[in-house]
């Protein structure tokens, strides 16, 4: 017993006191406090905790720590089971070994046997050097775990600390990563190997920090202040999501009536079609209690994606944003919406679109950066999505853009609109200016015929009832009526069956 107990002792010690409080100092938790936080109280089974290397190299075999700098186990979060696994910076800086890689290796198998969500805690100066190959290896193992595990169970990756090399791609392959501002950053050849190769000086900060990745990368999906939001924001994502691809999103108990309508939504609309409005605004009103758990948030900020609750069950929001770049699809945008979509169809949650779009983005730097392959990431995810599909078309749907943004030909099951919606081949100042070009070059005040015949363009054409006409658009209702229109909708596809067509698996436009 005292072996045990002494054992034990030794690997909750880990590094030590005096490298807990430089920790501590930089405004890092340590990796067992972070862990506390995290799951519910109490309920943290740890495995492998006496774990140890084997490398006898570069004298490693005089410094042998149980746990080998990783702590793993399982517990609960809001009630359910979740695989955890920390990087303990204290211990070799976390470096990865092949015995510590097992370890991950062992909970990410088990998860998937259980069908359980797993989240990492990254904090790591990367592979251990002493180990060679044998490190390598160990990052290759959890590659293909994360991989096969893509679209089975959901798989979190919180960087919280360094996360440099190789190490990247573990997160990378998962479906969200946190970033804390300040004490953590991602790259991978640091700012020395950069300034060596191009002769460009850059701040750790600057090339991999929290803002960088979830501004300008988007490789990051949230910014946390410290660890401590940090890991609050994983349990609220957590409360949203499915154990696994067979089991269906928590639903929880909601005061807020399903028969809801706000009237608010009636004058939400500008006037002036080009004038912009704040699309959350329309989702937080429709939404069960206002509440809106956004994904990307600063990352391509004309198309919002995340979380809401309708009818206390979990939904997906797809939405064009036209308070920035009036809403355009571009090469950001598109990657951002595809990717969230496939997340959503992979794992059971049903996808709620609002659109309001000019069209895609003009420009050379558009082009050249491949917008025709990038905006066939988001057609693919749609059309490919066997979810429940709901689209609202607020205002203007224009072009290719309307058949991207979840139209009925890409198996929406449910599409309506409201009376402000645009819907036609572009927008009817355009469109006249092309369609009735002689007789406004013939007439003797142009200007006057113009603004005629944009208005005869716009009640023929690209009036919502014409798509209603047509069966394009299922009902054409007031905005007021959104959220239970959408809630009975919802309740009605709870049973939809859709299938695709038998192959090993489709080509999308990467």
């Amino acid at each position: 017993m005292e072996e045990v107990r002494r054992r034990h002792a030794a690997a909750e010690a880990g590094g030590g006191e005096e490298r807990r409080a430089r920790q501590h100092q930089e405004g890092k938790l340590s990796a067992r406090e972070r862990i506390d936080l995290l799951l519910d109280e109490g309920t943290f089974d740890e495995m492998d905790k006496l774990v140890r290397h084997h490398c006898r190299d570069f004298g490693m075999h005089e410094q042998v720590i149980d746990g080998d700098g990783f702590i793993t186990g399982y517990g609960l979060i809001h009630g359910r089971p979740t695989y955890v696994f920390a990087q303990d910076f204290t211990v070799f800086g976390g470096s990865l070994s092949e015995a510590n890689a097992r370890k991950i290796v062992k909970i990410m198998d088990l998860a998937m046997k259980t069908g359980a969500p797993v989240i990492g805690l990254n904090d790591s100066g990367g592979a251990r050097i002493q180990e060679g190959v044998l490190s390598l290896a160990g990052y290759a193992d959890i590659f293909l775990r994360n991989t096969l595990a893509s679209g089975v169970v959901p798989q979190i990756s919180a960087v919280m600390g360094p996360c440099a090399g190789g190490a990247v791609y573990s997160p990378a392959l998962t479906d969200f990563i946190f970033m804390v501002d300040k004490t953590s950053y991602m790259f991978v050849t640091g700012p020395e190997v950069i300034k060596t190769v191009t002769h460009e000086d850059v701040t750790k900060e600057a090339l991999g920090g929290a803002a960088t990745h979830n501004a300008t990368s988007g490789v990051a999906h949230f910014e946390a202040a410290d660890d401590g939001e940090c890991l609050r924001m994983i349990r609220e994502l957590m409360s949203y999501l499915p154990q696994n691809n067979r089991d269906g999103a928590p639903r929880r108990v909601t005061d807020d009536p399903a028969g809801r309508e706000d009237a608010a939504l009636d004058s939400i609309i500008p006037a002036e079609s080009n004038q912009p409005y704040d699309i959350k605004d329309v989702i937080r009103r429709v939404a069960d209690n206002g509440e809106l758990f956004e994904v990307h948030e600063h990352w391509a900020r004309n198309i919002v994606v995340g979380f809401v609750r309708m009818d206390g069950a979990t939904v997906g929001v797809v939405a064009n944003q036209p308070a920035y770049l009036a809403g355009c699809l571009d090469i950001d945008s598109s990657t951002k919406g595809a990717r969230f979509v496939r997340f959503c169809d992979a794992f059971n949650i049903p996808i709620l679109t609002f659109e309001d779009v000019p069209g895609f983005l003009p420009g050379t730097a558009q082009e050249f950066g491949g917008i025709i392959r990038h905006g066939a990431k988001l057609l693919y995810a749609y059309a490919e999505a066997t979810v429940p599909k709901i689209t609202v078309i607020t205002r203007k749907a224009y072009g290719g853009a309307y058949c991207v943004m979840g139209s009925k030909h890409l198996r929406t099951d449910v599409n309506l609109a409201w009376p402000s919606a645009e819907i036609a081949v572009m927008g009817a100042e355009g469109a006249a200016n092309i369609v009735y070009r002689r007789e406004i070059a013939a007439a003797e005040d142009p200007d006057a015929v113009r603004s005629a015949k944009v208005e005869e363009f716009r009640e023929r054409f690209a009036s919502p009832f014409v798509a209603a006409e047509n069966g394009f658009i299922d009902d054409v209702i007031e905005p007021r009526q959104t959220r239970p229109r959408v809630i009975r909708a919802l309740r009605m596809l709870a049973t939809k069956v859709d299938t695709t067509p038998r192959k090993k698996h489709g080509n999308i436009p990467l």
